[in-house]
């Protein structure tokens, strides 16, 4: 099956303690079924300090489920299905079903 959600994409939290925040997608776990999302399910970690890095408690983005997560429409940034069509010149894209924008541009 192809991916509904990819690196890059920007989605929109539809459950969950972070519900409505958006943010672009920097990792998707196809294995575990989950995904981090810039500024979404922010998590705490004790650092020890290293010589390269300083030490203490960092903020970083945790992993969100996802069946939490939805794709921005395009058009006005609500959360969106994704639907896949075929063009005339045989690439196979996905589209938004809310407006019916291409997401693949």
């Amino acid at each position: 099956m192809a991916a509904k959600i990819k690196k890059g994409d920007r989605v929109v939290v539809i459950s969950g303690r972070d519900k409505g925040k958006s943010g672009e997608v920097l990792e998707v776990r196809p294995a575990e079924g989950r995904a981090v999302v810039r500024g979404v399910a922010m998590i705490k970690k004790h650092q020890r300090q290293t010589q390269s890095q300083q030490g203490g408690i960092i903020s970083k983005e945790g992993s969100i489920d996802l069946s939490n997560l939805a794709i921005a429409d395009p058009k006005d940034g609500k959360p969106s299905r994704v639907g896949f069509k075929t063009l005339e010149d045989g690439r196979k894209v996905r589209f938004a079903k809310r407006s019916g924008d291409l997401i693949d541009a």
